[in-house]
C-alpha cells in the first residue's frame, strides 16, 4: 500500500511520506527437453505482467575470470573489496554472454541481469518465447510456494529520554536537531562531512535534482557520479517522482541557514530501482540490479528508502514468516552487498499501525542498517515498523527522526515529512561521516560501532532496536578499537585532551563494577567515581559535574575493575 498525503500544519506545507512498497558473435544453442506434467508458464517466476525471472544452472564458458577482475569491477571497487581483504568472488563474475544471446535468440528482452543470482529479468511478449527457453539447457526451472500466514505479535513504544540541549548551528537552520540528536555535528565540526564516501540512492525518482538550488553545492563540486533507471532505462530521472529528490536532500542538501545533510560533500550514484506506478515482484530484482551496480561501480555505502511485503498481485505477497534475513531475494541480496565491503542502510517500513505491524524486506536481513524513526523528542513514531524479525533478531537496528524530518521540497525551499523513508538518509550521512573519520574500518566494524553507541545497546527491544546511536561515540569506539591493535592495557581513553567528556574504552567486556580515581602530579588523589556492574559494558562516558570540577591540568586516571588496574595519563584543557 502507497500513499502520499500533504497537508498544511501552522503555515508549513508539511509532507507525510508513507513510501513503503508492497515501499564476437556467439551463437546459441537450443537443445530440446522434454516435460510432460508443466507447462512451460509454470517452469519460470512471473514477477509481472509478461516479466519472468531466469536462472541459470551455472556459468559455463564464461570469458570472465577472478583471475581479472578489472574486466567487470571498477577500480574503485576492488579498492574497497582490499581494504576490507575480501577476496573477488565466484558470484562477482557476469552472467555468461551466451546466455543472454540465447534468449535474445529465443525472442526475450532482457531487462536486468543479476550475476549474484545467475539470473535474468525478461519481458516476454508470446507464449512461443517461453517454450523455447524452457529448452535451453542452462536454464533452471521455478519451485512452486505455498504462502504461509502472517502471524501477530504485540507491541510498545515507549521512552523516558530526554531531548538533549545545545543552541542550533547557523548552517543547519531548522534541520539541526536532526543531526545533533545523533551527535553528528561533532564529526562535521572536526572536518568530517562525507568527503570520499560515495553513497548509491536507490530510489524511486530525482525530480528537480538538476536545478533545485539544494542540489547546487553537489553539482559544482562533481560529487553527482551518474544516475541510472533500472525501471525505465533512458528515462529522466529528473523528471521522476520527489521520493528520492527528499532523500537525496537529507543527506546531501545544502540552503545556508535552512538545510545541511548529514553528509554534504559526500559523492553519489542516484539509482531509480523503484516503479511507483505499480507493485510487483520485478522491483526486487530492480533493486537487486541496481545494488549489483552500485558494488560494480565502487560505492561505499547504499541508502535504500523502499522495502517490500504485499503486491499487486497477491500470489507474490511476503508473508511475516519470509521475514529471516534468507527468504526474500531483495534480503538475500542486501547480504550479498554487505558481505562486498557495502555498509546497506535501510528503512525499516512505515507499518507500525497497521496490521502488519512489521518490518519489511531488505530490512529484515543480517547485516544492514534496518532505521526506525522517532519524533524530535526521541519517542518512536507511531508509523515505525516493529520487529523482530521473524527468526528472532534484532530489528530494527537503530532509530532516528523520521516524523517531522526537515527536507527540500520540490519548490525550492525546505518542508517536513514522515516516515522511515526519512530516517534512513539521515543514519545513511552520517555513516559516511564516520566512514571518512575511520578510513581503515570496516563496514562491519563501522555497523557494530553504531549499534554498540546506541541509547538502548544494553538492553534492546522490538520498537526501538538498539536505540539512537551517537556517533561521536562511534567514533570514539572506532578509533580505540585501531589504537588497541596488539594492545594490552585494560582500558583506554579519548578524547586526550578532554574538556568537558571523556570515554573510557574497555579491551574487553567490563561487567563488574568499576571504580575511577584521579589524582594530580603529585600523587594526591583529587576525585573519585564508582559504577556499579552493568551488563555488556564496552565503555564508560564522564561529563557534567564529574569533570566540571577539575581545573585544567595533567592528571593520573586509575581505573580498577575485578583487582585489575590501569592507570593513564590524561590532560584537562
Amino acid at each position: 500500500m502507497r500513499a502520499i498525503f500533504l497537508y498544511h500544519k501552522a503555515g508549513r506545507l508539511t509532507v507525510n511520506l508513507f513510501i513503503q512498497p508492497r515501499f564476437g558473435l556467439i551463437l546459441p544453442f537450443i537443445i530440446g527437453i522434454s516435460f510432460s506434467t508443466l507447462s512451460a508458464q509454470t517452469l519460470f517466476e512471473q514477477t509481472a505482467p509478461s516479466k519472468y525471472r531466469i536462472e541459470f544452472s551455472n556459468k559455463n564458458d564464461n570469458p570472465f575470470s577472478t583471475d581479472n577482475p578489472a574486466e567487470f569491477l571498477s577500480q574503485k571497487a576492488l579498492e574497497r573489496r582490499n581494504k576490507q581483504n575480501i577476496p573477488v568472488a565466484q558470484n562477482d563474475i557476469p552472467v555468461t554472454p551466451a546466455y543472454m544471446d540465447s534468449l535474445r535468440v529465443a525472442g526475450a528482452e532482457i531487462l536486468t541481469v543479476s550475476r549474484w543470482f545467475n539470473a535474468a529479468t525478461v519481458l516476454i511478449k508470446h507464449d512461443s518465447t517461453l517454450n523455447l527457453i524452457s529448452k535451453l539447457t542452462f536454464v533452471k526451472g521455478f519451485p512452486q510456494n505455498a504462502s504461509i500466514p502472517v502471524r501477530s505479535i504485540n507491541t510498545s513504544a515507549t521512552s523516558g529520554a530526554q531531548k538533549l540541549s545545545g543552541s542550533p548551528d547557523a548552517d543547519y537552520g531548522l534541520s539541526w536537531w536532526q543531526t545533533a540528536i545523533h551527535n553528528g555535528h561533532l564529526l562535521h565540526n572536526r572536518g568530517n562531512r562525507g568527503e570520499g564516501i560515495a553513497i548509491a540512492v536507490l530510489d524511486a525518482g530525482f525530480f528537480g535534482v538538476d536545478q533545485l538550488p539544494a542540489f547546487s553545492n553537489l553539482w559544482d563540486n562533481n560529487r553527482i557520479l551518474g544516475t541510472r533507471d533500472f525501471v525505465n532505462p533512458g528515462a529522466d530521472l529528473f523528471r521522476g517522482h520527489t521520493h528520492g529528490m527528499h532523500v537525496l536532500s537529507i543527506i546531501g542538501g545544502t540552503l545556508t541557514g535552512e538545510l545541511m545533510g548529514t553528509a554534504p560533500e559526500a559523492d553519489f550514484w542516484l539509482l531509480r530501482s523503484e516503479d511507483t506506478g505499480s507493485e510487483y515482484l520485478i522491483e526486487e530484482d530492480n533493486w537487486i540490479a541496481a545494488a549489483e551496480f552500485a558494488d560494480s561501480a565502487g560505492a561505499d555505502i547504499i541508502n535504500s528508502s523502499l522495502g517490500y511485503t504485499v503486491f499487486d498481485d497477491p500470489s507474490q505477497d511476503h508473508t511475516w514468516d519470509d521475514m529471516d534475513g534468507n527468504t526474500t531475494r531483495i534480503s538475500r541480496a542486501a547480504d550479498i552487498a554487505a558481505s562486498k565491503g557495502i555498509l546497506v542502510i535501510v528503512s525499516a517500513g512505515n507499518q507500525g499501525n497497521s496490521e502488519w505491524k512489521y518490518i519489511g524486506a531488505p530490512a529484515d536481513a543480517d547485516s544492514v542498517l534496518a532505521i526506525g524513526a522517532v519524533d524530535e523528542n526521541r519517542y518512536i513514531a507511531y508509523f515505525s515498523s516493529r520487529g523482530p524479525s521473524s527468526d528472532g533478531n534484532i530489528k530494527p537496528d537503530v532509530m532516528a527522526i523520521g516524523l517531522g524530518t526537515y527536507m527540500a521540497g520540490s519548490d525550492g525551499g525546505i518542508r517536513q515529512g514522515n516516515g522511515t523513508s526519512l530516517s534512513a538518509p539521515l543514519i545513511a550521512g552520517l555513516s559516511a561521516c564516520l566512514w571518512q573519520a575511520n578510513p581503515h574500518a570496516s563496514a562491519v566494524e563501522l555497523l557494530a560501532a553504531i549499534r554498540e553507541s546506541s541509547d538502548r545497546y544494553a538492553l534492546p527491544g522490538d520498537d526501538y532496536g538498539y536505540g539512537i546511536p551517537d556517533f561521536n561515540l562511534a567514533d570514539v569506539l572506532l578509533k580505540a578499537n585501531e589504537n588497541n591493535s596488539g594492545f594490552v592495557e585494560r582500558v583506554s581513553v579519548f578524547p586526550n585532551p578532554f574538556h568537558d567528556q571523556l570515554y573510557l574504552i574497555f579491551n574487553l567486556v567490563v561487567e563488574d563494577p568499576v571504580d575511577i580515581r584521579m589524582y594530580d602530579l603529585t600523587g594526591k588523589e583529587i576525585a573519585q567515581y564508582f559504577f556499579p556492574a552493568f551488563p555488556g559494558r564496552k565503555y564508560l562516558k564522564m561529563d557534567g559535574e564529574q569533570l566540571s570540577g577539575l581545573p585544567r591540568g595533567f592528571y593520573l586516571l586509575k581505573c580498577s575493575v575485578s583487582q585489575v588496574t590501569s592507570i593513564v595519563k590524561i590532560i584537562k584543557f
